[in-house]
């Protein structure tokens, strides 16, 4: 898992070039490449090549991933860019219900796990869509400057809220499997179901979160539900049977609830002309707080200390990670991103 996400040394030029050359360009690469390099560990004669397979597809899958997020906060308008980040995100929980239902098809047999892995064939159309009808964005197309520097306080407080908030969320969604397996006793199907039946629900809470993102403001947002989510979900990895199903429940709403304020800061925060660089950037930071608490988690498992335990002393990092937002984000709701990044040029009316 550690070496997957190191693969993140692929996303930042890739995100890089996106400020450069343009979203478009870039999104429509990204989107071809994902899905036909993923499905090459379906073919992987070792568990290695495997990695490598991943190692690869994973990060530009990532740069796509932020790359969409680009595109949305510099289309959308003022009062909808959280909205909009919550809608991506449900798009996003549609792609991920696939691959979760498709590990139903590692139970068919010794090969069934490679399956899962061709399953990455069925976004190809995607990549042929974006081919022939995704635009360049209004803002890359207006004048803006590049090259400039990242602010450094921003991205200062931005990358210390997703390396804190990582150091949980990375290993809570990583050991789930070998949790529900290894302690519960479920089959790969069952993993499925229980994924499907937990996860998809949080769509209530992406709608709810976007939309009072949007009206009220990102940080009371970030404060209140941060904290209850994180509880829950630490609880899951104690607890078994109907009271386990609950608490992913009703912990992965109130988490939906906070993903949208949380996410959106990072496409609005930064200037045109660095966009992209800023968010490969802070993708690789994420990642590393990821690693971080997977390498500590692992270590810990394997020492003998129990799953609740152990997602109880990360969580630590997601209650550091919305004190921070809280106290040092600026607040975004119904701002242009010309008014938060004062050297970009607003587009023209006619554009907009």
């Amino acid at each position: 898992g550690v070496i997957v996400r190191l693969g993140v040394v692929i996303t930042l030029p890739l995100a890089m070039l996106a400020d450069r050359a343009g979203r478009r360009r870039m999104l429509v690469i990204t989107a071809w490449i994902t899905p036909l390099v993923c499905a090459l560990g379906a073919a992987a004669p070792s568990f290695w090549l495997l990695v490598a397979t991943q190692t690869i597809g994973r990060p530009v899958g990532l740069a796509m991933a932020l790359l969409v997020a680009v595109v949305a906060a510099e289309e959308v308008p003022r009062n909808s860019r959280a909205w909009t980040i919550s809608v991506i995100a449900l798009a996003g929980g549609l792609g991920a219900g696939v691959a979760v239902a498709a590990l139903r098809l590692a139970d068919l047999g010794p090969d069934g796990w490679r399956l899962v892995y061709l399953i990455s064939l069925v976004w190809v159309p995607v990549a042929v869509s974006l081919t022939r009808h995704l635009p360049e964005t209004i803002r890359f197309q207006a004048p803006h400057a590049t090259g400039q520097r990242l602010p450094i306080r921003r991205f200062g407080v931005i990358g210390a809220v997703a390396i804190c908030s990582n150091l949980f969320i990375a290993p809570a969604s990583f050991f789930q499997n070998r949790y529900l397996e290894d302690w519960r006793g479920y089959t790969g199907g069952g993993i499925a179901l229980f994924t499907l039946m937990t996860a998809t629900p949080a769509s209530i809470g992406l709608l709810v979160g976007g939309r009072i993102a949007d009206t009220v403001g990102r940080r009371k947002v970030i404060l209140v539900c941060t904290p209850f989510s994180t509880a829950l979900l630490v609880l899951t990895y104690s607890l078994g049977g109907a009271a386990m199903w609950a608490l992913a429940l009703c912990g992965g709403i109130l988490a939906g609830v906070a993903y949208p304020a949380f996410q959106v800061y990072r496409a609005e925060l930064f200037a045109t002309g660095n966009r992209g660089r800023a968010n490969g950037w802070l993708t690789a930071v994420s990642l590393a707080g990821g690693s971080i608490g997977l390498v500590i988690a692992g270590q810990l498992i394997d020492r003998g200390w129990s799953f609740g335990t152990t997602m109880g002393l990360l969580a630590i990092g997601q209650g550091v990670a919305a004190v921070i937002a809280y106290l040092w984000y600026p607040e975004t709701a119904h701002l242009e991103l010309e008014q938060l990044n004062p050297q970009d040029t607003p587009p023209a009316s006619d554009e907009r």
